[in-house]
């Protein structure tokens, strides 16, 4: 899922070390072809909008998906709190999503029951190493996953991320595996698993002298469920 985190983590990366003296906001929204969201597969073509604010370090940020072509689609709508110190990224998501198993079967956003409700809440952690970037996410509360024997298990999934520039485009290669078994992830993984195999090139697109607008394209492929995806979308940004 092009999820909240990784836009906190894209910030991470581009923040430098020093702390900004002045409130930032970020307004943006990407159109996709398809939702792919650590290798698997949310919905065809949607609008997935950003509104987030930071100052020195802390950023609070609201992300959603919502389907273009398929009402059935996922539908998301997640806040994420983060902090950036230097390298060291911290944040905790809370992930609302419309179609949760075991979940809140009238999808209400304000339903916070333990055992029915549509949030899920997850804590990461990581660190920018300048030729990658390595982050850990776990599910600590909400709908975040089980065992087989309907045990909560802390669903986590760690992620490699590489930048790189090639052929006057920037490209990110990543890596991410679950390290656990959990149903949250594909249905079910019995353990260690890699799950989300990718690499994405990135363009800007000049429209005007004052406006260009960055192109992506991404391959992905799942070696757990032998799936593979191709995506392509836009940013828009005010």
């Amino acid at each position: 899922m092009k999820k909240i985190v990784l836009f906190a983590m894209g910030m991470a990366m581009s923040m430098t070390t020093f702390a900004q003296d002045a409130v930032e906001t970020t307004i943006s929204a990407d159109v996709v072809s398809s939702y792919i969201w650590r290798g698997q597969d949310l919905g065809s073509a949607a609008i997935q909008p950003t509104l987030g604010v930071a100052y020195k370090g802390l950023s609070l940020t609201a992300w959603g998906s919502y389907g273009l072509v398929n009402p059935a689609d996922t539908k998301e709508f997640d806040l994420t709190l983060a902090y950036t110190l230097g390298n060291l990224n911290i944040g905790v998501t809370d992930y609302w999503f419309n179609q949760a198993i075991g979940g809140d079967p009238e999808n209400r956003y304000f339903m916070y029951e333990a055992h029915g409700t549509n949030h899920v809440f997850e804590a990461n952690i990581g660190y920018d190493f300048g030729v990658a970037n390595l982050q850990w996410f776990t599910n600590f509360a909400g709908n975040g996953g089980a065992d087989k024997d309907g045990k909560r298990v802390y669903s986590s999934y760690v992620e490699a991320t590489v930048p790189f520039k090639l052929a006057t485009a920037d490209w990110t290669a990543t890596a991410g595996a679950v390290p656990f078994a959990t149903d949250f992830y594909n249905g079910w993984t019995n353990g260690f698993a890699v799950t989300n195999l990718a690499l994405k090139a990135t363009k800007d697109v000049k429209i005007t002298d004052a406006f260009t607008v960055p192109v992506f394209a991404q391959v992905a492929a799942n070696p757990c469920t032998q799936n593979a995806y191709f995506v392509v979308g836009l940013t828009l940004i005010p």
